[in-house]
């Protein structure tokens, strides 16, 4: 027999000698196929034992079985170890060429199938990779591995049903498993029954910052909290997540809460309510998309449209999501707002009255400036986006939050009186209390109590919510849970009409609108030189030695039904005389004397019992106890656990700020305390003027200016403490 590819004249001379021509070119290809595997050159080697076999026919391929089998034997070893360490390293493409290799040598073992399909897997050829699994699957079906890389490939082509199937099924056999060992591997996996525990915890607990119910974008369908959860165990979203947790391990990486979190984000809208806005009633069951766009309705459908289309699975708008005949609900609103607003992964704010393409200022001018609860939907929400009233963004801003826009945040800060730090990074609470009311002053609210209402989640506050109680009662129970809460008396600076809830509260939250009147503080030189004058004199230190005590010794401001115990410094007066002058139809003008002190004209509605000698009514000058009179620590919120219930059983009473005695310290440091106390009552302070009652209790007499009273000199201080009643006290007050 003579090869085509062997020259004629060389097939002559072999049969002139009588050569076995055949044989000997079976022998070379053979040597040549194992010299290039000894080489390390695989490949290669593969590339001409193919070539040898398409090249012989069957009589001699029968002839080298032996020799052949065990070729594609080493061969095939060979290729899952460069299989492996190509996977090893990330070179797909060189893995799955080997693992081909190896299957098309006859070792296409279920392990092999595996190997090829958890490749591909990396590839994302989801198709193909699910091929081999099967395949591995058929040729041991009692084994989890081929489950296991069909559950990663279903899982990858997004197939999570049916990804989820396989991996109960490779639990199943690793429960079953013979070997002692595979048996040893279950433990590190978590059961889907287990993961959808984990799952709807993490769901659920997203939700607690959540209202309580939302609209979805994507139906048009007002939801609650269990059509919410129903709605996520249905969404791809779920799915894939039960689907990728498989092990213990995973329940601990963050990425259940994460992806709670990422699904369950919702868009808040902040806007002044306008007319036939809708209710609970008329969207509730009904597909919001497909209501007649009218009115509210229209701005519901655009706002839902507008959260959909950035990307968001819910909104809420106040409106119609809310029942507001359910008192238990509309508690837990007011209670919940702030906090959601905070949690909000966006705040669209529509500015109804603000036509499209405005320029600058339009905000600013914005009747949304002026609504109490926008107060804080504004400061609570992290992200902000304005929108025009043809729903187009404000000034064409196009930042993905409006609260990092320069030129908006100016207007902002100029229209609402609000410091750029505190729209940006508002801390609810008790700090600056006089602060966050005067910013809330210049708003407006339809129901009367929800001036204070709307209040609650600025200073972190839960009461409870009575609809027709009246403003006086709303804002006066805000008011004192503030002060007795937080020992912060700042809360009474104010300049108008007394409140009927209690005379040192204000009827208004208009009232805080006026700065409060600062002095400017003395130098730490003043202070030393004048304390080192009065050191000189004993008995003016010892004077102010007995009042310090006195003022340490006393409890925080509190409230109990609704009469304010308040801690202050006396002044008796002397004399009230009503001005002479022309007549005013509501207030008059009086002179108040106080010896020691310079006289004041006081402007009031009251009418006050005036004589020269005054025993027909008592009348007080007090100023209200505060820690930077006595040099303690500033004033910080007590935690919550602190509070204890004041007598009538609601108002919480924490512990007196003014506790702080300075008893414990050094004699020295005591002393100069009361010193340095001395020298700050010589500064113009602002005062309450208060008349006392039949009862013996007091009222406080409001002004329409600001009460500022003096010590006449200095000097004196001492002798006035001394012969008049100059004295640390708590007067209940009306």
């Amino acid at each position: 027999m003579s090869h085509p590819k062997v020259p004629f004249i060389i097939v002559c001379f072999f049969q002139l000698f009588g050569w076995d021509l055949k044989s000997l070119w079976q022998k070379a290809h053979q040597k040549r196929c194992d010299a290039r595997l000894r080489a390390g050159r695989l490949e290669e080697a593969l590339q001409s034992f193919r070539h040898m076999g398409d090249t012989t026919d069957d009589n001699t391929r029968a002839s080298c079985l032996d020799w052949s089998n065990a070729f594609k034997e080493e061969c095939s070893a060979l290729c899952l170890v460069n299989g492996d360490a190509a996977l090893a390293a990330s070179d797909y493409d060189k893995a799955i060429d080997l693992y081909s290799a190896a299957i098309d040598l006859n070792s296409a073992s279920y392990a092999v199938f595996v190997k090829r399909s958890k490749t591909k897997s990396e590839k994302m050829l989801w198709d193909d990779a699910l091929l081999d699994a099967q395949k591995a699957i058929e040729l041991n079906p009692s084994s989890y591995t081929g489950y296991q890389v069909k559950h990663a490939a279903l899982r990858g082509a997004q197939r999570y049903d049916e990804a989820i199937e396989a991996f109960e099924i490779m639990l199943s056999k690793l429960d079953n498993a013979p070997e002692a060992q595979i048996r040893e591997l279950r433990p590190q996996y978590v059961s889907p029954p287990e993961a959808e525990d984990d799952i709807q915890t993490a769901a659920w607990t997203e939700l607690e910052s959540a209202p309580l119910r939302l609209l979805n974008t994507s139906t048009g369908l007002l939801c609650d909290r269990a059509a919410q959860i129903h709605t996520f165990k249905t969404s791809a979203a779920y799915k894939e997540l039960l689907s990728f947790t498989t092990k213990h391990s995973d329940l601990q990486m963050g990425r259940i809460k994460d992806l709670a979190a990422v699904y369950f984000r919702r868009v808040l809208l902040s806007h002044r309510w306008e007319e036939a806005e809708p209710l609970l009633h008329d969207i509730q069951d009904k597909v919001v998309y497909e209501l007649n766009a009218v009115g509210g309705l229209a701005k519901l459908q655009s706002f839902c449209k507008i959260a959909h289309d950035a990307g968001y699975h819910w909104v809420w708008m106040d409106t119609c999501c809310i029942d507001k005949n359910n008192n238990a609900e509309v508690q837990e609103t007011i209670d919940s707002m702030f906090i959601w607003y905070c949690h909000a992964a966006l705040t669209i704010v529509y500015l109804c009255d603000v036509p499209p393409s405005s320029g600058s200022g339009a905000l600013a001018n914005s009747a949304w400036n002026k609504r109490g609860w926008t107060y804080q939907e504004l400061v609570a929400s992290r992200v902000v986006i304005f929108y025009q009233k043809d729903w187009s963004l404000y000034l064409g801003d196009q930042s993905p939050n409006h609260k990092k826009s320069p030129a908006i945040m100016k207007e902002l800060v100029d229209a609402t009186g609000i410091d750029e730090q505190a729209l940006v990074a508002f801390c609810p609470g008790m700090r600056n209390a006089r602060e966050k009311l005067r910013c809330a002053s210049m708003r407006d609210t339809t129901l009367q109590e929800d001036i204070a209402y709307s209040l609650f989640g600025i200073f972190g506050i839960h009461l409870p919510v009575l609809y027709g109680e009246n403003k006086h009662n709303a804002l006066g129970r805000l008011l004192q849970e503030i002060v007795v809460r937080s020992g912060d008396i700042t809360a009474l600076d104010w300049i108008g009409e007394s409140s009927r809830f209690n005379s040192c509260l204000p009827a208004s939250i208009t009232s805080y609108a006026t700065l409060p009147r600062t002095v400017p503080p003395l130098s730490e030189d003043d202070i030393r030189t004048t304390v080192s004058s009065l050191r000189r004199n004993t008995r003016v230190a010892n004077l102010a030695s007995k009042l310090y005590d006195e003022l340490a010794s006393l409890r925080a401001p509190r409230f109990a039904n609704s009469r304010l115990y308040l801690p202050c410094i006396t002044f008796p007066i002397a004399e009230v005389r009503r001005e002479s002058g022309p007549a005013q139809e509501t207030h008059s003008t009086y002179e108040v004397k106080a010896n020691g002190l310079y006289d004041l004209l006081i402007t009031t509605e009251e009418t006050l019992m005036q004589s020269a000698r005054p025993n027909l009514q008592t009348f007080l000058l007090v100023l209200p106890l505060n820690r930077y009179l006595l040099e303690l620590p500033d004033f910080t919120e007590p935690p919550a656990s602190d509070d204890t219930q004041s007598e009538d059983g609601y108002w919480s009473v924490p512990q007196s700020p003014l506790d702080d005695s300075p008893s414990s310290c050094p004699d020295l440091e005591s002393h100069e305390r009361a010193l340095r106390l001395l020298v700050r009552l010589g500064q113009p302070f602002s005062a309450f003027f208060l008349a006392q009652q039949r009862g013996g209790e007091y009222k406080r007499i409001a002004s329409d200016h600001g009460i500022i009273a003096q010590v006449k000199d200095m000097t004196s201080v001492g002798d006035m403490m001394d012969m008049m009643d100059i004295t640390g006290r708590t007067v209940e007050i009306l």
